[in-house]
């Protein structure tokens, strides 16, 4: 058992997941000091209420803090957009990169805003058309096998060609 605990914690997997779990709480963290400072305070100059949390609707000795429970949804709302736009923009980079894995575009460069630009696959050399004759050296036809000028047998240099 410690074994298999030991080859899942060295997997890449958890260390993501620990990754992402500390991110997580600093974003937590960058949203809630947004909501608490600047949006909270702005909507409170638009309702003429300085401060949300001070909102209570009080029923003998129960409080019910309704203020908490509006910036707590803010706060909420603000961290689903914000997950919204980082999941919709890597869903966006994953399929360009399954476009450049199966081959229907070459990446060429990634501009200051992130996005991906295009180049196109370049056309595939074509056969060539005319070959020199070894022996008068003049242009004839690729699939000739007898030189039309000095009238030489060219049947050698095509089999060695194949």
């Amino acid at each position: 058992m410690l074994k298999e605990f030991k080859e899942f914690a060295t997997k890449g997997n958890i260390v993501d997941m620990a990754v992402g779990v500390v991110i997580g709480g600093a974003f937590g963290n960058i949203v809630t000091s947004l909501v608490e400072d600047i949006i909270m305070p702005a909507i409170s100059v638009v309702t003429g209420r300085v401060d949300f949390s001070d909102m209570v609707f009080t029923y003998g000795e129960a409080s019910i803090r309704y203020g908490n429970f509006i910036t707590a949804i803010v706060n909420f709302l603000i961290i689903a957009f914000s997950i919204f736009l980082v999941v919709s923009y890597m869903g966006k980079l994953n399929k360009k990169m399954e476009q450049m894995k199966f081959g229907e575009t070459l990446v060429h460069k990634i501009d200051k805003k992130g996005k991906l630009s295009k180049k196109k696959k370049e056309e595939p050399v074509a056969e060539p058309t005319v070959k020199v004759c070894p022996f008068c050296f003049s242009e004839i036809n690729f699939k000739a096998t007898r030189c039309p000028h000095c009238t030489s047998i060219l049947e050698k240099e095509v089999e060695e060609n194949k």
